[in-house]
């Protein structure tokens, strides 16, 4: 073996041009290394794009937990039910930064996008999108890179109907909160010219299986601002904001008045509960959307 190293030294020692030093070794490792991250993460939204079930979970280790908690059989259950009921959503991915720990694992800052159109009747359509700013974590498994686990930075999801679907929509929330603590969520748009407009600010747990989270509707205030004081659980639980719109016309006819729904829809946002807020003030509040 010994003698096998010094030939191989003597060996870089008369080729400088193409070796010039073992770096070579480890650079190629690292190219190497860079596909096989973004192999695996392009086969993820290949397999995610034809609702391949089984090879799109093949891509995670079996021992996968993200950051919200979820093992890899409620991760399951949890895209299972998605693909049911939304089989034609187009997903994709841009992949930010990759680096290499020294313990062989990697570490992907990525942007996630998708998007859905959601026929509800002739007269109405709809449109899905969602954007989140996440952190994956990836390990070589017999050989294999797997996603171990997964971090959502930033997360912002819209399901948009009717009239509602061109609102420029602004919710507001504290990007990071500790437990317990005290934040205001808020929302903002301006509702279509003769249109009356209700609408709701929630939040809930993220956690599984999901509850519905009390909507309490009012009418969208004169400066079209709505606003609501939250606190964030104790249970070291992310958290989901959500806020529900309504758009209805007034038809007068005969001295009658009918109202007819013209628009409607849903923006999630999400609250990553800490124990220590290191990137933002408490106090701050970051726009996560813009339309």
């Amino acid at each position: 073996m010994k003698k096998f190293l010094l030939t191989i030294l003597l060996f870089l020692l008369l080729t400088p041009s193409s070796f010039a030093s073992n770096k070579i070794f480890k650079s190629d490792l690292f190219n190497h290394n860079i596909r096989g991250v973004k192999s695996l993460l392009n086969s993820q939204i290949k397999y995610a794009n034809k609702n391949n079930f089984e090879k799109f979970i093949a891509t995670y280790d079996t021992n996968y937990q993200n950051g919200d908690g979820y093992d890899l059989d409620i991760y399951s259950k949890l895209v299972k039910e998605l693909w049911g009921n939304y089989n034609n959503i187009k997903y994709s991915i841009k992949i930010k930064d990759i680096t290499f720990e020294e313990d062989g694992t990697a570490k992907v800052s990525l942007i996630e996008t998708s998007y859905a159109d959601i026929p509800v009747t002739k007269k109405m359509s709809g449109v899905l999108k969602s954007e989140a700013d996440s952190v994956y974590y990836l390990k070589k498994i017999n050989g294999k890179w797997k996603v171990t686990s997964d971090k959502i930075i930033d997360e912002i999801t819209s399901m948009l109907y009717g009239d509602a679907i061109n609102l420029d929509i602004k919710l507001t929330a504290p990007h990071e909160v500790t437990p317990g603590y005290e934040y205001t969520a808020s929302l903002e748009f301006d509702p279509p010219k003769d249109t009356f407009a209700i609408a709701s600010i929630a939040k809930d747990k993220v956690e599984y299986p999901q509850k519905q989270a009390k909507e309490v509707f009012r009418k969208l205030p004169d400066d079209h601002i709505l606003e609501r004081l939250f606190i964030a659980n104790s249970d070291n639980a992310n958290e989901y904001v959500i806020a529900s719109i309504g758009l209805t016309k007034a038809d007068i006819k005969d001295m009658s008045i009918k109202l007819s729904l013209t628009g409607f829809g849903y923006q999630i946002i999400r609250v990553n509960v800490v124990d220590e807020v290191k990137k933002e003030s408490p106090t701050e509040e970051k726009n996560v959307q813009k339309q």
